[in-house]
């Protein structure tokens, strides 16, 4: 099991390298056709109603709002399985595995939101303080691709169990404080659903399609309850079997392998498309200065990088966790820069907290120039940090530490 885990891993890492790529394409070509006379076809196109609305159901939404509502829960699907998996049987197994990417993860949650909320205090923005909680899980290992061998293989682990933390946080602050009207009839024929899924698990249910129907039409039940529809993913994710005998993948690590190229290369890229399709204004430099704009980049770009360093240091100076092996604590700062790539979570977050099209659209703004000036910072202070990085992982080392075999290697690449 653990060794089908750690396969599982390494194509999720390969796939998101690549994915984060394909990404940084898909943003440019938004913004180029928004900004082109391509434009205005290209908003008619997200705004095309597709569907049906025949008697008590109704499933006439917006293309944007199928890529949104719909697409996104599969992507949401994805994530869940990833923490499942990270939780039964990987980085997030035991307290003391889990112990620095939670705490880390908490840290660049927790101040960014503050830094956020003190910037918007008062302001009609302020409803957007989850906007820079999380950081997206393809742009950051793309970078981090990008610098090789450079960074510490503990690194990248850490900080892609932070991100899937990251996640994890953001999920819940959607559904506890990203909600609208809450339709309780539908809620509890959403429940109803959710535990006939756990039900089937509890009794053994292998197959992956008595998990994938119910979760359809939970993901009905709780679109229209209030609940962003994309909880529902989460939820499919928690009741698919994790359990899997010895040498052979269980239903989640099968599900996981179905939907890693389609979520990777069609649904976030998608998401990119038709949520970067920016239109750059003069006025749009403004928005930079007032308290939403301010709030992002003081939330990505500062909030992030000290939450995440300062709640490490404090997990490892009162030995709860330990440091990432091989890494020095610039190095672990270089990765918190990455960790202000908020692009697809803090977008998806900032749909969810205005209604205002202006604000979407400054919040959009914002939240590409923090992720741009944190991808940038944080890979010159990576790559410059790797020319001195054998000689500072010595220094660092105890005198009475010896390094292991593996550690002499590593050094030695």
């Amino acid at each position: 099991m653990r060794e089908i885990s750690k396969n599982v891993y390494k194509k999720f890492l390969q796939t998101e390298s690549k994915a984060g790529i394909i990404l940084i394409f898909c943003v440019f070509i938004s913004i180029l056709i928004a900004n082109s006379s391509l434009g205005s076809y290209f908003n008619n196109l997200l705004n095309l109603k597709l569907g049906i609305e025949t008697g008590g159901i109704d499933l006439n939404f917006t293309s944007l709002s199928w890529i949104n509502d719909g697409l996104m829960a599969i992507f949401f699907l994805y994530v869940g399985l990833e923490i499942k998996r990270e939780v039964v049987d990987g980085e997030l197994k035991s307290i003391k595995q889990a112990s620095l990417p939670i705490i880390a993860a908490l840290g660049g949650m927790l101040v960014p939101a503050l830094l956020f909320a003190l910037v918007n205090i008062g302001a009609a923005t302020s409803k957007g303080w989850g906007i820079p909680m999380a950081t997206d899980i393809a742009f950051a290992i793309g970078i981090l691709s990008v610098l090789g061998d450079r960074v510490p293989k503990s690194l990248k682990i850490f900080l892609t169990a932070l991100a899937i933390v990251d996640d994890l946080g953001a999920i819940l602050v959607i559904a506890v404080f990203y909600t609208s009207d809450l339709h309780f009839t539908y809620l509890l024929l959403a429940a109803g659903v959710f535990a006939f899924q756990m039900a089937l698990n509890y009794f053994g249910a292998k197959k992956l399609i008595y998990y994938i129907i119910p979760g359809i039409i939970l993901w009905y039940f709780i679109h229209h309850s209030g609940i962003h529809a994309t909880i529902a993913g989460v939820l499919t994710a928690i009741a698919i079997p994790a359990n899997a005998e010895k040498r052979k993948y269980s239903p989640l690590e099968r599900l996981e392998g179905l939907l890693s190229n389609p979520v990777s290369y069609v649904i976030m890229p998608l998401f990119a498309l038709a949520n970067t399709n920016i239109k750059f204004e003069s006025e749009m430099l403004k928005g930079l200065t007032n308290p939403l704009g301010l709030g992002i980049l003081a939330g990505l770009f500062i909030g992030k990088p000290l939450g995440i360093t300062f709640a490490s240091w404090i997990a490892i100076k009162l030995k709860i966790a330990k440091k990432p092996r091989l890494a020095t604590w610039k190095q672990l700062s270089g990765v918190a820069m990455l960790g202000g790539i908020g692009f697809t979570m803090s977008i998806f977050v900032s749909l969810l907290s205005f209604a205002s099209p202006l604000f979407q659209l400054e919040a959009k703004f914002s939240i590409l120039i923090a992720s741009i000036i944190s991808a940038i910072s944080g890979y010159i202070f990576l790559n410059y940090l790797s020319k001195k990085q054998a000689p500072a992982i010595v220094k660092e080392k105890s005198k009475g530490e010896k390094f292991s075999g593996k550690e002499k290697l590593e050094l030695s690449l």
